[in-house]
C-alpha cells in the first residue's frame, strides 16, 4: 500500500459532530448570542438616552431596592461551577457528571427565576409608570425572556440525559447550551449596573 492509497480517509470513519467551531451547533450558538447582545446594548442605549431628558433619576420614583438583584447576582455567579462541571462533562461523555450537573444548572436557574418574581416587585415602579420604569422593565424583561428560555432548554435537556436516545450529538446538545448560559451570566452584569447601581452613583 502506498502512502497516497494509506492517508486516504473514508467518510463513513469521519465523526459526526464535534464539539467548539467544529460543531455546527456552536456557531449558531455563537450568532445566536451575537444577536441578542445587541438587543441588550441597544436596551441600555435606550435607558441611558431616556435619561438624557429626565431629572431626577429616576423621576417620581425610588431607585430599585438592591436586595433581590443583588441576591440574583450572587445566585447567577455561584451558577457558574455546575455549569463548568457540566460543559466539561458532556465534552468527556460522561454521563453521570452530566446528569448530576445538568440537574444543579436546572435548580439554579429556577431558583433564579424565583428571585426575579420578587425583583420586579422591588423596582418600585410599573412597566407604563413612565419612560423610565419602562427602559427598566424592558431590560429586566429581555433577560428574563433569555432566563426562561434557556431554563426551558436545560429542562428538556435534563429529561433526555436521564432517558434518551443518548447519541453523541445530545452531549454537543449540553455543551453548547453550557456556553449559552455563560452568556446569561455575562450580560445580566452589566444590566445590574444599569438598574440598580447607575441611579444611585452617577
Amino acid at each position: 500500500m502506498t502512502t497516497t492509497q494509506s492517508s486516504i480517509v473514508n467518510a463513513a470513519d469521519l465523526p459526526t459532530y464535534g464539539f467548539g467551531p467544529q460543531s455546527l451547533m456552536w456557531w449558531g450558538t455563537v450568532g445566536l448570542m451575537a444577536i441578542e447582545g445587541t438587543v441588550f446594548a441597544l436596551a441600555v442605549v435606550i435607558y441611558f438616552y431616556v435619561w438624557t431628558g429626565v431629572s431626577p433619576w429616576p423621576p417620581g420614583v425610588a431607585p430599585p431596592a438592591l436586595r433581590y438583584g443583588t441576591l440574583n447576582t450572587v445566585v447567577v455567579l455561584a451558577s457558574l461551577y455546575p455549569n463548568w462541571i457540566t460543559k466539561r462533562a458532556a465534552e468527556r461523555h460522561d454521563l453521570k457528571m452530566v446528569r448530576v450537573g445538568i440537574v444543579a444548572c436546572l435548580a439554579f436557574a429556577a431558583l433564579f427565576l424565583v428571585i426575579r418574581i420578587f425583583e420586579f416587585g422591588a423596582l418600585n415602579c410599573f412597566w407604563d409608570t413612565n419612560a423610565y420604569a419602562s427602559a427598566t422593565w424592558l431590560l429586566l424583561g429581555l433577560h428574563t425572556t433569555h432566563l426562561l428560555t434557556d431554563a426551558y432548554d436545560t429542562a428538556v435537556l435534563a429529561v433526555l440525559m436521564f432517558t434518551g436516545p443518548l447519541e453523541g450529538r445530545r452531549f454537543v446538545d449540553v455543551s453548547e447550551n453550557a456556553l449559552y448560559w455563560y452568556f446569561v451570566v455575562v450580560s445580566w452584569i452589566p444590566i445590574y449596573a444599569v438598574i440598580y447601581l447607575a441611579p444611585r452613583f452617577l
